[in-house]
């Protein structure tokens, strides 16, 4: 029978048992999860704990789990890795962008330890990164939207000023205006990944302004319940929010993390884990495009499902040149690609998306 522990609240202990965490003896490998919002999210913390369900599914007695949901970013994001490692976690993998510092903080008193951060870019002996290609299916997102919209009017739902969010803005836009040269994006910050109020409002003020079609990079399903009362269309993030499908939800973009997850704990129990940076995307399958529902036109969903192929094949890559900055300066040369370097550092919008990135 598989164990698993739900960690409610962060108890005190004392540092002196730092020297007993990580120690597993003969006894399963505990696996921790530190998610930033509820397991039920129906977005990007339900498609990681469908990871950790995967783990217990694949490993059974192998392995204990334990996960925290709902942990805001910063101090609390540390005492509650802290608490899973005095606990005797083995493997802790922190699920958001925002935990990176207190992932590293915590893991350097931990050495014994083994740490998996998310879309982060810090690394040490006992810390890894991964994260996945979002930008490819925003891609494919881009090209049904750009052939979709009717008021030439696209609105994006973005969390936080990061390079994985803009990418995302960009990939999108770039893709709809080469189908659509006359297609508009608005963009509206909320500065939070799961908050269905402020999620809600985002979308009505976008639909208020004319938009038809509805992105989204924050976490819960509330964007695709506006949607539909708008009768306009939207497209699923993070997971596939097909109850809202054949619309407004037309498609969607799915993490798969249960393959990394159980290949990174199956490297624990080998004791053949080590520090790497992992950054997946389609040709994987960290990256999936969910179902293109019936209310996209046959011809507009072959061509998505093609350039779906193409990225996933290495065929095309969504960030090939000629591509201007905002501001008309030439970022990429006809024909040029972007490196990960690049993309991994993205901080400006593509030429023609109108307003500015928050500090």
């Amino acid at each position: 029978m598989k164990k698993r522990t739900l960690l409610a609240g962060v108890a005190a202990t004392a540092l002196a048992s730092m020297s007993f965490a990580g120690s597993h003896g003969d006894g399963p490998v505990k696996v921790g999860f530190v998610y930033v919002g509820p397991i039920g999210d129906g977005g990007w913390t339900y498609e990681h704990h469908q990871g950790l369900l995967a783990v217990e599914e694949a490993f059974g007695d192998k392995v204990e789990t334990v996960y925290q949901e709902s942990v805001p970013e910063g101090a609390d994001a540390e005492r509650a890795m802290t608490q899973m490692a005095l606990q005797g976690a083995d493997l802790i993998f922190t699920t958001s962008f925002g935990y990176m510092d207190p992932t590293i903080n915590v893991a350097a008193k931990f050495p014994d330890v083994k740490f998996e951060h998310a879309t982060g870019y810090k690394r040490a002996d006992n810390v890894s990164t991964y994260s996945a290609r979002f930008y490819e299916g925003r891609a494919v997102q881009g090209h049904i939207a750009g052939k979709m919209t009717k008021t030439n009017k696209i609105g994006y739902i973005a969390s936080f000023p990061i390079p994985e969010v803009i990418r995302g803005i960009n990939s999108a836009y770039l893709h709809a205006k080469k189908v659509n040269p006359d297609v508009e994006m608005n963009v509206v910050w909320v500065f939070t990944w799961f908050d269905p109020a402020k999620e809600a409002d985002a979308a009505k003020a976008l639909i208020d302004n004319g938009v038809d079609v509805v992105l989204q990079h924050t976490d819960s399903t509330a964007p695709q319940a506006a949607a539909a009362e708008a009768g306009v269309i939207s497209f699923g993030q993070a997971s596939d929010m097909a109850e809202f499908g054949p619309t407004p939800r037309v498609s969607s973009i799915i993490d798969n993390w249960a393959p990394y997850y159980i290949a990174r704990t199956q490297a624990v129990l080998d004791g053949t884990w080590e520090s790497v940076d992992t950054w997946d995307g389609i040709s994987t399958g960290m990256v999936e495009i969910g179902e293109i529902t019936e209310a996209v036109p046959a011809d507009v969903k072959a061509e998505a499902e093609a350039l779906r192929d193409a990225i996933g094949a290495g065929e095309y890559h969504p960030f090939t040149g000629p591509i201007n900055k905002q501001d008309g300066s030439v970022w990429l040369a006809d024909g040029e690609t972007a490196s990960d370097g690049d993309l991994a550092g993205m901080g400006f919008y593509v030429e023609g998306i109108v307003g500015d990135i928050p500090n």
